[in-house]
């Protein structure tokens, strides 16, 4: 599958690793992985979509297998 193929899928937010931490004054956002922090919006090489995006991303007729 091309990057193009999964347009605004490929985010941090909807990969499977993402970690979010409130705390009473800010949110952090986490990489679970990789252990770096990160923001919903960015995208890395290492994205492994959660279920429910590659069950929406197969509806829209879209198909990625995991590396």
């Amino acid at each position: 599958m091309k990057q193009n193929d999964v347009g605004h899928f490929h985010a941090c937010a909807t990969c499977k690793h993402f970690r979010v931490n409130k705390e009473s004054t800010k949110t952090t956002y986490k990489c679970g992985r990789l252990g770096y922090e990160t923001k919903p919006a960015y995208q890395f090489h290492c994205w492994d979509p959660k279920d429910v995006v590659l069950q929406l991303m197969k509806k829209r007729g879209l198909n990625y297998e995991r590396t």
